[in-house]
């Protein structure tokens, strides 16, 4: 079943530049990239959403797939602009790389952190992953938070982060939207669709990823014929987050390089 139109809600800076599209994980939302929206947008138009059924976006009306997600992005990148670079965190990269096998001709390049190609390339993580509606719907959010959010960070992170990724969490997950998220991930199995991918992309992941890990990241990077890999040190699954120093610097890299940004 396929999911019908939404009001999405995105915060954006920048004024200038190309498009670079911001696409949460699945716990999150647009306040994850507060870091990038800062500093990147010095040099190109930012924008980060709040995926269908979280934070401040509309529940949709039907239930949405991974298709309906890209196809909700897609639509934002039209709304201002003929192309984008896709920048997606854990379930955000599986829409971002998606987008790119559904939409080639608006993906100017990715930008792909702590993700994998999809919890369905294994049947225990998909059951897992289809068993988090019904422990949220259980728990509620704060109590849902609380549990999951420690373990995106690195051991050695900060309490006052650790208390905002919770705090995050806590304000943006909803069911029915994360029910919809966990069903388009533990449906997802991207293997066979990632060398059809032409745009150039960079693939992150944080040196303490105790959620999708190095290895995930790895099978993405070997997958795309243009693409470059690097590990974000002292930082767990929410690189960009936890490290966004390092991690905007690598990502204002690829942009100067893939869409000519000046220094």
């Amino acid at each position: 079943m396929s999911g019908t139109e939404t009001a999405i809600h995105v915060e954006e800076a920048g004024d200038r530049g190309p498009l670079l599209l911001c696409l949460h994980g699945i716990g999150s939302s647009s306040a994850a990239f507060a870091p990038q929206l800062a500093e990147l947008s010095a040099y190109v138009r930012v924008v980060a959403w709040d995926a269908p059924g979280y934070a401040r976006s509309a529940d949709p009306t039907a239930p949405y797939g991974l298709d309906d997600y890209a196809d909700a992005a897609a639509a934002l990148i039209r709304e201002r602009a003929t192309t984008a670079h896709v920048l997606g965190v854990s379930w955000g990269g599986v829409i971002a790389l998606r987008l790119a096998t559904r939409h080639p001709e608006l993906v100017a390049s990715l930008i792909i952190a702590d993700s994998s190609t999809g919890s369905g390339t294994d049947e225990a993580k998909a059951r897992a992953m289809r068993a988090r509606a019904a422990d949220l719907a259980e728990l509620g959010p704060r109590a849902f938070a609380a549990a999951r959010g420690p373990r995106l960070v690195s051991p050695d992170a900060p309490d006052d982060l650790v208390g905002a990724v919770v705090a995050n969490m806590a304000a943006s997950v909803r069911l029915p939207g994360y029910a919809f998220a966990a069903e388009s991930m533990a449906s997802a199995d991207l293997r066979a669709e990632l060398p059809s991918i032409t745009a150039p992309a960079l693939v992150l992941c944080g040196e303490h990823d105790r959620v999708t890990g190095p290895d995930a990241s790895q099978a993405i990077a070997g997958a795309i014929h243009k693409t470059a890999y690097v590990i974000v040190k002292d930082a767990g699954h929410l690189a960009n987050q936890e490290q966004p120093g390092h991690f905007n610097a690598w990502v204002l890299s690829h942009l100067r390089i893939t869409a000519s940004i000046p220094e």
